[in-house]
């Protein structure tokens, strides 16, 4: 049986100078540019209800570089601006499909700056990256080494708000294999009070990250909102505050990377509740909670490490009673209020509601893996609810 390996992107912090630093500013600008006029190019197209595929719009590139206020996009490499095409191609295949919003155009205050090199458009060996128009190889910081004769297929530089750069290699890492198979399944409770409650009764704390800094950043916001607009000053405080973001995010992000992990590894099921956090940050009330706790983040690294290693994930529908259902006797209670945390059933157990809502979900995902794959796998659930097996894709880390 062939195995594919699977690619990952391995990202680092680097210091660019003040000439690859001005060189990539203009690379992030002219992606931006040629990305809006091609979407502006095939918006008019689709008012006439006529398609513009890629191999059209690279070729109004190559038009739009002969004129003479665009001549600037000849500056910079050809590399990033054929893959900024590529993405509005894969932006519109998604919008087709449905499975995607309209394509926007991006914002020079608010869009992700980011240029995509292909292996055309940069330079690997010996453990140093050069990219395409540069004289000198990127101050790389290697917090971790690469797999071993890793051969980058892609590299993507970008500056978050907080004006610090990155450098994302995506290459093939045959470390990543299936873990040995295991009969342990678990079901997993997301919450507030608790950010998770593993139906073994194990309760893992919230760490509330945006919490702990949230004196600072009201400080730095007030601060800058004092500043004038347009100002040198509004920058730098504006600057301050995407700082105390960018560590408040970075600390979640580690934070869930090291507990998807543990969960997947010692895991060979895993169930969850397929919640729509989109709606749910709508209550002005609990929205900054939710948003803090990060669910939909969690989710997404628990499927892609589980396709990774072999494990399966399942998530049972939101509509089913996993707080108010009893996990001994089956009896679905009233209504349940959020403040209600301990409750005992007619039949005498006394629940808490975290920990009987992840072994209610166990038992439903469980019900799913024994009737079998398919595409939606159901059993009877009280108030007619079904449970889903997830097909979990391959993404990156």
């Amino acid at each position: 049986m062939s195995t594919t390996c699977v690619k990952r992107a391995f990202k680092y912090r680097f210091y660019p100078t003040d000439a690859q630093a001005a060189e990539l500013s203009r690379t992030f600008g002219c992606v931006r540019k040629v990305y809006n006029l091609a979407l502006a190019a095939r918006t008019e197209a689709w008012t006439r209800q006529e398609r513009i595929n890629y191999n059209q719009s690279s070729a109004m590139l190559t038009a739009w570089k002969k004129i003479g206020e665009l001549a600037f996009l000849n500056e910079v490499s050809s590399v990033p601006l054929q893959q900024t095409l590529r993405h509005l191609q894969t932006a519109f295949t998604n919008f087709f499909a449905k499975r995607a919003k309209y394509p926007r155009f991006k914002s020079k205050k608010k869009s992700r700056k980011s240029a995509e090199y292909t292996t055309s458009g940069f330079r690997f060996r010996a453990g140093e990256l050069t990219l395409a128009k540069m004289a000198q190889p990127l101050d790389i910081v290697w917090s971790r080494p690469l797999p071993e004769g890793a051969s980058p297929s892609t590299v993507t530089v970008s500056q978050d708000a907080a004006g610090r750069w990155f450098v994302s290699l995506r290459c093939e890492d045959p470390a990543v294999k299936p873990l040995a198979a295991s009969e342990s399944a678990v079901g997993i409770d997301v919450g507030l009070n608790h950010l998770l409650t593993l139906s073994t009764g194990e309760k893992i704390a919230n760490p509330r990250h945006e919490r702990k800094d949230r004196a600072a950043l009201a400080q730095a916001q007030h601060r800058m909102a004092k500043k004038e607009q347009g100002s040198a000053n509004r920058a730098k405080a504006r600057r301050k505050v995407a700082k105390i973001y960018a560590r408040i995010a970075d600390r979640r992000r580690d934070h869930l990377h090291k507990l998807t992990t543990r969960l997947v590894r010692e895991n060979q099921t895993l169930v969850i509740e397929d919640l729509t956090v989109r709606n749910m940050v709508k209550n002005r009330k609990l929205a900054r909670a939710i948003s803090d706790a990060a669910w939909s983040d969690f989710r997404n690294m628990l499927e892609y490490k589980a396709a990774w290693y072999g494990r399966e994930v399942i998530a049972v529908d939101r509509f089913f009673p996993s707080s108010k259902l009893c996990s001994h006797c089956g009896t679905v209670q009233g209504k349940m209020p959020l403040n209600v945390r301990i409750w005992t059933c007619d039949c005498g157990t006394t629940h808490d509601r975290d920990v009987n809502a992840a072994r209610n979900l166990l038992a439903a995902g469980l019900a799913v893996t024994v009737c079998g794959a398919g595409v939606r796998p159901q059993r009877s659930l009280p108030g007619g609810q079904s449970a889903t097996k997830q097909k979990t894709p391959q993404r990156e880390p």
